[in-house]
Order: C-alpha cells, then structure tokens, then sequence
C-alpha cells in the first residue's frame, strides 16, 4: 500500500473515531449528571483501570502504553466534559459562588498592612505601590506576617515570593502551606541593590557586609570581586541599614535599597550592584479571607498529587484540555514524607467563569490535598 492509499484510508479511520468520540462525550455527560448512578462501578481510577486492561487485551505488546496515553487523555476530556455540562459540587464551588453572590471589589487604596522588615524594606516599597495610603506594621520575620492577618491586626500582608534572578523564596512557598490565607494581589517590583556604609567610610575600607540572603544571593558576583569580606546574613535588608546605622564598626556596609540611605543616613559607595539589571522581586499581598476584585484574571493553588506515574500529566492535561495558560509550576517537598511533593500552579484564568470553577471542583475531588490559594490580579 502507498503512502498516498495509507493517508485516504487514515482520513476515513479519523472521521470514524470523531464521530464515536462525539457519541462518547454525550453518553459521558448524561452518566455524569444522573445524580442516582452508582460512582463507584462508573467513575474512579479502579473504572478507567479495567477499561484500559480490556480494550487492550488483544493489542501487540509495543502498542498497549500508546493506547493506554490515549485512553488517559480521554478519560480526562470526558471528565472535563460532563463536569462543564453538569457541574461538580465541591467546598471550593461554593465558597466562589457565595463570594461572587456579593459582588466583586474594587481593589482598596488605604489598609493596615504587614511587612517583615524595618522601614525601607523592599516589601514596604512593594505595599506602598499596592497600598498607596497605608499604616504599615513591621514584624521579625514572614511567619509573624502570616500570623498578623490570621489573628486580624493587619488587613493585609505583603511578602515576596519569587526574583527573576535566584528563583523562588521557598520559605513563603512553606508557610502558604501551614497557613490560611489568600493572595488577593501581586506586583512585580524591580529591584535594584546599594552598597552602603556610614560617612567615612570608603569602599576601599570595607571589611564586612550585613545583607538578607536573597540580596546577597542576587548581588553573588560583586561580593566574589572584593575578595575577602565578611558576609553577615541579617533577616532584611532594612534591618542591615538599622544595624549599620548603629554599628561603631568603620569598615562595615550593606547591601539594601537606595531608600534606606536617606532612612538611615548612610552614605551611597556603588549603586545597582545586582547580577543582573533586570532584577524583578515578585510580591504578593495576602488576606485572611477571600476577596474577588474587579481585575482578577490570575489563579494559585497548591495540591498534593499520588505518588505515582502519570499523576502531574493528568492534572497538566486538564489545564491543556480548557486552553488555560500556566504561567508557574513550582513543586516543594513535604516534610516527614517518603519523596512527596506539594505543586503550586499559577495560572490565567477567571474564576467567574463556569469551566474555571469546574476545573477546581475536579481538582478538589481528584487530588490528595487541594488549596486554594487565591484569585488575583498582577500589576
């Protein structure tokens, strides 16, 4: 048989399996919304196993993974399919549903918000950008940050949770974990990294560095050209400008942001001394409950998937299956855990929209653990 032969016949076998396709997604949406059938004997992993075993009973051996892949992709898209046509009941289904009942927001000018830090903290300038009138609380480190929204003493929280340089701040990723709160807001804040000391001092005198450790991290390969320098790690960048401040040492400086030299009357040795110019810090603001604004277009969500073959591929299937855009995929390990992992996906969507809430319900049925992060817009 020619090629030419083999491609009319495949148009034909095509045309054949679209049509059966078609039947299928109707019968798959009919089962699915028969609130009397028996979910056990018609849906679950245990169904789609033995139909996969059966229809490929009688296939060559080099061919049954292939069809196995197929019939993966079409239990998900007939999921997907009669969850659109008949909607999937779920907590997080009504939580949006009771919260869009009371009409979106306008995002707020003025709150109390949460900072870690001392004032010149990049997260202040970040707050300051999303909060233009704000009463901004300082706390020692990010959990403290969490805790002050949960607890009510701040409306707000702002932290950072990613640099286009070093990547993720993992610590954040943890705590979004052990806390309950929702991203209702991100900004990409550029930053940009001095090398400060007091009056004085030069930078030839310089003899140890106070700094956060992602500001040391992004500012690696200027700390590797002064050679010997001691390198302090302090828990902000403002608080290294604090303590220098304070400091009677005449050949210590600090890497932190411009603001802080007129905070802390320090004196500017090198400006912009980050690996790279375009050096973004990703902040989010963060609530303790959940907040639908006018311009939210960006989805986050933390699941923990089985610890098996194919579990990520189904969940990236789904999103696939809805053209739905993930801008992010993080995985962090679970503590007091063989090998598992906790995934945060961000992605575009709106959660006013039918299949968008579909999609959570199916997440929140299907996975281990599912947590709503929030829906949020980015500046």
């Amino acid at each position: 048989m020619k090629a030419t032969e083999a491609k009319i016949k495949i148009d034909a076998v095509d045309d054949e399996i679209a049509a059966l396709y078609k039947k299928r997604m109707e019968l798959a949406a009919i089962m699915s919304a028969d609130p009397d059938r028996d979910v056990s004997s018609t849906d679950g992993t245990l169904v789609e196993k033995a139909t996969v075993n059966r229809v490929t009973r009688d296939m060559p051996e080099n061919m049954k993974m292939y069809a196995k892949q197929l019939y993966d992709t079409l239990f998900n898209t007939a999921r997907a399919y009669g969850a659109q046509s008949a909607g999937i009941p779920s907590s997080i289904r009504s939580l949006l549903d009771a919260t869009l009942a009371k009409g979106k927001e306008a995002f707020p000018v003025s709150a109390t918000v949460a900072c870690q830090g001392v004032a010149g903290a990049y997260a202040q300038i970040a707050a300051d950008k999303m909060f233009p009138i704000n009463d901004i609380l300082y706390f020692k480190d990010w959990d403290a940050v969490f805790g002050a929204v949960e607890r009510g003493l701040c409306d707000y929280g702002v932290l950072p949770i990613e640099n286009s340089s070093v990547g993720s701040v993992n610590a954040v990723y943890d705590l979004m974990r052990k806390h309950s709160c929702y991203i209702l807001r991100a900004i990409r804040l550029r930053v940009q990294h001095y090398l400060m000391a007091k009056a004085g001092t030069d930078a030839e005198d310089v003899t140890e560095i106070f700094s956060h450790q992602q500001a040391l991290d992004q500012c690696s390969d200027f700390l590797k050209s002064l050679g010997n320098v001691k390198i302090t790690v302090v828990e902000n960048t403002a608080v290294a400008a604090r303590m220098l401040k304070d400091s009677a040492s005449k050949g210590a400086a600090c890497i932190a942001s411009e603001s802080c030299a007129g905070i802390y009357g320090l004196k500017i040795l090198q400006p912009n001394i980050q690996n790279n110019n375009v050096n973004y810090t990703r902040f989010i603001a963060i609530s303790k409950d959940l907040h639908l604004f006018e311009d939210s277009d960006k989805i986050s969500i933390m699941v923990n998937l089985p610890h098996e073959a194919g579990s990520l591929n189904r969940i990236l299937n789904k999103f696939s299956t809805l053209g739905l855009n993930l801008t992010k995929l993080e995985s962090r390990p679970i503590g007091n855990t063989d090998f598992e992992f906790a995934f945060y996906f961000d992605f575009e969507a709106r959660v006013d929209k039918e299949e968008v809430k579909n999609l959570l319900s199916e997440l929140e049925t299907e996975c281990v653990k599912f947590v709503f992060l929030g829906a949020y817009h980015e500046v």
